[in-house]
């Protein structure tokens, strides 16, 4: 029956992959927005919700990963932990990636709009236009200010995770050592119980000898003092 410990760890992993599938769905969804802008905004606030409740789920997976008893379940489970991290920053990439390609296309259908009206042109339609100009590049400069954000949060994150790894690697090291000092102990013990059956071996053969030159000995006598013209 599994323990208390790996069901956590197997419902965690699984919520990990259902956050990450649903931000690829999300992903998708933001490469082929047609736009407006709220509908952009909405779609990246889904995201943003999406990647910390899986960050959280993260690093739960490596808290557990820390209260392991055996040295092999906690290494399974990091490196576990490590592929999800890595995967959680190819999705941010791919994040980026999607908004640029969805303002870029925004801002060309943005762009041709304006160039038609302007075939017509009226006070109120370049009032709009100019409007929503100024709230695209607010809403683009907000963007790049929170990608910045991300990008600062994954550097932090990646120098907890060589952290991590380095303490494991250490852990792993000091492990090492302890066995080869315990293996050089059970040698020395091997050799001194082999030592040690030998003497007995010898003392056993040593006592057969002196008791057989005793009865020898007192054989003799024997037959000296009952038959002493033999």
């Amino acid at each position: 029956m599994a323990s208390s410990a790996d069901v956590h760890v197997r419902i965690c992993g699984q919520e990990i992959i259902k956050y990450d599938l649903e931000i690829k769905a999300l992903i998708q969804d933001i490469r082929d927005c047609p736009g407006p802008q709220p509908a952009l905004r909405e779609l990246n606030a889904q995201v943003k919700e999406k990647f910390n409740q899986l960050r959280l789920r993260i690093q739960d997976l490596e808290q557990m990963a820390r209260e392991q008893d055996r040295e092999m379940d906690r290494q399974s489970i990091q490196a576990e932990t490590e592929s999800q991290r890595r995967q959680m920053l190819s999705n941010q990439t791919a994040w980026r990636k999607s908004n640029l390609a969805c303002k870029l296309a925004i801002d060309s259908l943005e762009k041709h709009e304006l160039l038609r009206e302007g075939e017509n042109p009226s006070t109120r339609q370049r009032k709009v236009t100019k409007e929503s100009l100024v709230e695209t590049s607010s809403n683009i400069t907000d963007n790049l200010m929170s990608m910045s954000r991300m990008m600062a949060e994954q550097v932090k994150q990646s120098e907890d995770s060589i952290g991590t790894l380095a303490t494991s690697s250490k852990t792993v090291q000091e492990t090492n050592d302890e066995f080869r000092n315990m293996t050089g102990t059970i040698h020395l013990g091997r050799k001194l119980i082999l030592k040690y059956n030998r003497r007995e071996l010898t003392d056993k053969l040593l006592i057969f000898l002196a008791l057989a030159l005793f009865f020898g000995t007192v054989l003799y006598i024997l037959k000296k003092r009952l038959f002493p013209f033999i």
